[in-house]
């Protein structure tokens, strides 16, 4: 086992009857009490994962460990977790307090226990008072937050989160996912979220497991994989970013007519820059990573605007930038303004 994993992925491989792979040799070890966001877009294999590791789908090859235990063949009801799914899966002929004690119940667990026990998990997801309802009288992300208090009841060693905010609203998603964060490090339970947003699994997440096609492109934690992506894939799906042709010559990187320090052969090149990593603001004369710039297009997002400029430097290429909304007012920057943008040369990633 992985040093210092709760739970390891060996050599996991998924081929359906079909031929077709959706995992190819998956290996990645999870410490106790770490909440891991598998992320990646739909296809890549990541709710197969989760379901291998419930039990749900059977792997083609490979092992699963959990706590020190070989779970590669136990049946669900055998491994030790509890589940939340995106469509909540509450028992709708069932009270609040019954669906939260259902796997209580069929563990024989006494019933003053399983009482006070429902009480416990209802205030903690924060819907006392809510026992005798049912889940048609609840809103999506109440009933989701009981579906949570359900999966916690046993105790588990590990969560399992299926994509559990998609079906919410954007508040009700921003709201619900810092609050399974909290709960998460108040009960130091081992979490896995499988989710394709990325701005969820940037916020949550302890690390981040980055798939696509079946394979992993990158594991890391949230600021590793947004600043030092290992792929373009990565580059592309986490965050947004510029993506520009370049040539490398003569120890320079040619990106149109600006030509910034690089090491290595010669060779064709992408260059991967952040839309923050471009400034717009009070300059120093005579910086040689200075050029100018015209807006073409401002797209208001509250407090900044994505601004999409052209250059003659990088023709003919755009560009998009991040700028404050009261720099734009401070400034009157509007379309057909002209400003000088910076790049950062550290920040550029070249693949």
């Amino acid at each position: 086992m992985t040093s210092g994993s709760f739970l390891d992925l060996r050599h996991v491989r998924k081929q359906f009857a079909n031929g077709f792979t959706a995992l190819a040799d998956i290996n990645l070890g999870i410490a106790k009490g770490e909440f891991v966001c598998f992320l990646g877009p739909s296809g890549c294999g990541k709710t197969t994962l989760l379901r291998i590791i419930a039990g749900l789908e059977v792997q083609t090859a490979g092992e699963v460990w959990q706590g020190g235990r070989d779970i590669s063949r136990l049946p669900p009801a055998e491994r030790d977790y509890g589940i939340v799914f995106q469509s909540y899966a509450l028992f709708p002929n069932l009270s609040i307090a019954d669906n939260v004690a259902y796997g209580l119940v069929n563990r024989k667990v006494p019933r003053a226990e399983i009482a006070q026990k429902v009480s416990d998990l209802i205030k903690l997801v924060g819907l006392p008072g809510s026992e005798k309802k049912y889940p048609a009288q609840l809103s999506g992300g109440q009933q989701q937050r009981i579906a949570l208090a359900r999966a916690l009841a046993t105790s588990p060693s590990l969560l399992l989160l299926d994509e559990p905010l998609s079906a919410l609203d954007a508040l009700e998603r921003v709201r619900l996912r810092s609050e399974i964060r909290a709960l998460q490090q108040t009960l130091g339970v081992t979490t896995i979220m499988v989710t394709h947003d990325q701005e969820e699994a940037l916020s949550v997440a302890d690390r981040i497991v980055v798939m696509n096609h079946g394979v992993i492109e990158q594991v890391g934690t949230p600021i590793d994989i947004y600043r030092e992506p290992a792929s373009p894939f990565v580059a592309d799906f986490v965050g947004k970013v510029n993506v520009l042709p370049a040539r490398v010559a003569g120890g320079e990187l040619l990106v149109g007519a600006l030509r910034l320090p690089a090491e290595g052969a010669d060779r064709e090149a992408r260059v991967y820059l952040r839309p923050e990593d471009v400034l717009a603001r009070p300059i120093a004369e005579g910086d040689p990573h200075v050029f100018e710039a015209s807006i073409e297009k401002i797209e208001f997002l509250g407090s900044y605007c994505h601004v999409h400029v052209a250059t003659p430097a990088l023709q003919p290429h755009r560009l998009t930038v991040y700028l404050s909304l009261n720099y734009l007012s401070e400034a009157s920057l509007a379309v057909g303004s002209a400003l000088k943008l910076k790049l950062l040369p550290e920040r550029i990633k070249v693949f």
